[in-house]
């Protein structure tokens, strides 16, 4: 293990070890709260241009799962085709591993997929950090580089808000699953976790994946569904004016989870904002608006919709109980939906798939 340096962009610093990958890195430093589930946390396109920070202390314990394919083209234990966070720190790496899955350590994965590692970190001060501050650019440097090649890479960086991260991570092709089921579902794949299509395709239709900015008004398709991804959504006015070509042509039924919620609300005449530190855990308290019923919820976003900006057609779906900002809206007379949260969990609570069906019923 080499000795490494975590610096932000407003200059702190934190001394630790890499494992996997040994590479400096740049990206938005953010942080999850989970418990569990980095097999899947890494593998969800929604990490793009992130390092992940985790909570929890002790990490690599339980392994990694074989990275198998199935014939449907999904990963069978993974949430999409590759890592896509940029690096990954841990208070406690674990060398030595034990489950009846897990087929070679984190830090082999990493090294494989060329994805550093940083050990040693007090990640609770780091948390405090940027629950104060909010989420921050930051990078990866290893200590035996100059501060001066450091500094240069540091500069010669993307910024994180500044670049379309669904672009990237988006399908380029049409991609069909699941094909002569009973109805068609077209997924406007912004960053999909592979789950949310296995929750479809479990529920017995046909799934049509398009890029993100596919023009799919003219196609044939009996339900619309709008997934997850990374970045600002701002950056996605070519989707939203498809979706609005759309919901101007057609009442058929709408859900969307995440990214999908934020561009739901942004066809619905809504404002986007960037929270301080974003939600990225498995214990988002939910409640749904109207009612008394509460849901523990996983969720990974750094963006949340102003309801208060909403079109009078429009109504807020569900909130968070923590800080109040929404977790889904629901158009007041149309079989438009959606949750900022994530129904399909993987890893985290399943307290929400409900979702699916209700998506399913309105078909």
């Amino acid at each position: 293990m080499r000795d490494v340096t975590l610096v932000l962009q407003d200059g702190t610093t934190f001394k630790g070890k890499s494992f996997g990958y040994d590479a400096p890195v740049s990206g938005e430093v953010v942080f999850n709260t989970a418990m569990m589930g980095y097999p899947e946390s890494l593998t969800d396109p929604s990490y793009a241009g992130q390092i992940m920070v985790l909570t929890y202390p002790l990490v690599g314990n339980y392994g990694v799962p074989p990275f198998t394919i199935e014939e449907n083209g999904l990963a069978t234990y993974m949430e999409s085709d590759r890592i896509y966070a940029s690096a990954l720190i841990v208070a406690d790496y674990s060398e030595s591993y034990s489950h009846w899955n897990a087929v070679e350590s984190l830090d082999n994965w990493l090294k494989r997929e060329h994805v550093p590692g940083v050990t040693g970190i007090d990640t609770r001060q780091l948390t405090k950090v940027l629950r104060e501050h909010g989420v921050m650019m930051g990078r990866i440097v290893f200590d035996e580089m100059s501060n001066e090649k450091g500094e240069r890479k540091n500069e010669d960086a993307e910024d994180y808000g500044s670049i379309n991260w669904v672009e990237r991570v988006s399908c380029k092709d049409v991609i069909r699953y699941h094909e002569g089921a009973g109805h068609k579902v077209l997924l406007v794949d912004c960053g999909v976790k592979h789950n949310i299509i296995r929750c479809l395709i479990r529920r017995g239709v046909e799934v049509i994946r398009v890029p993100w900015n596919y023009d799919y008004t003219d196609m044939d398709f009996d339900g619309l569904f709008l997934a997850n991804g990374p970045g600002d959504p701002d950056k996605c006015e070519e989707a939203v004016s498809i979706l609005k070509k759309q919901m101007s042509q057609s009442r058929k039924p709408i859900c969307g989870i995440c990214m999908g919620n934020q561009l739901l609300a942004k066809a619905g005449g809504a404002r986007i904002y960037k929270l301080k530190y974003g939600h990225r855990s498995h214990n988002q308290p939910v409640r749904e608006v109207g009612t008394t019923r509460c849901y523990v919820t996983s969720q990974n976003h750094g963006y949340a919709v102003d309801v208060s900006t909403l079109g009078a057609d429009w109504r807020e779906l569900f909130v968070n109980l923590n800080d109040g900002s929404n977790e889904g809206i629901c158009h007041q007379t149309n079989p438009w939906f959606s949750s900022q949260f994530h129904p399909e969990a993987c890893s985290g609570p399943v307290d929400t798939e409900f979702m699916f069906d209700r998506f399913i019923k309105a078909l």
